[in-house]
């Protein structure tokens, strides 16, 4: 079993669609404190919330933090991808203006990615990380939305190798193919040392 700190519920379905079949419950958290996300990366995001959620709940407890990269926006939206648009944006307004600063640079089906990174924290009189994992999925950015799936910023993301945006993809197929799948894969995979499974489900 591991504690799963998010607030964003579509993400937290996520998490547990896809740690399931690794042989991994994942329960998940409520009432969680608001974590200011102040670090410049990702991996640091994650590691903040994962610290200041392992310390409120006094247990270990897994986040994330996770975005998508436009690097000829300079890495727009990066890690203020859920509030491009504002700090209570919602994800149609994000969009919108994603598509409105590729179209002012007249930007054409851009490269982008989708990152996810994901630390494990434990409680203790100074909190720490003891494990990380990454997952990164690549693709382009189409103008026209399409899909009903997902969320954010999925309906504008088009997958080559899957021919459709990550919101045409039903759950298992995005799941196999998403950043967020990429990194907790990969996080299971480090969580078959048993020593390390031990301290963070003792």
């Amino acid at each position: 079993m591991i504690l799963v700190g998010s607030k964003n519920a579509k993400k937290v379905i996520e998490v547990r669609e896809i740690l399931a079949p690794l042989g991994i419950r994942a329960v998940i958290a409520v009432n969680l404190p608001d974590v200011a996300e102040t670090g410049s990366t990702f991996r640091e995001n994650a590691a903040l919330k994962a610290m200041a959620y392992a310390t409120f709940l006094r247990a270990p407890c897994l986040a994330d933090d996770s975005g998508l990269v436009v690097p000829a926006l300079g890495g727009e939206p990066g890690v203020r991808s859920a509030r491009y648009a504002g700090e209570r944006a919602t994800d149609e307004e994000n969009l919108r203006l994603l598509l409105k600063r590729l179209d002012e640079r007249d930007l054409r089906e851009p490269f982008a990615y989708f990152q996810c990174n994901i630390a494990v924290a434990v409680a203790g009189p100074v909190p720490r990380v003891v494990l990380e994992a990454e997952g990164r999925v690549e693709g382009l950015i189409v103008p026209e939305p399409r899909g009903e799936n997902g969320f954010g910023y999925d309906p504008d993301f088009f997958h080559p190798p899957s021919g459709c945006t990550t919101a045409e993809l039903d759950p298992d197929g995005k799941n196999a193919i998403s950043h967020r799948g990429a990194a907790l894969r990969a996080l299971a995979e480090k969580l078959a040392d048993p020593a390390l499974r031990a301290e963070i489900d003792p």
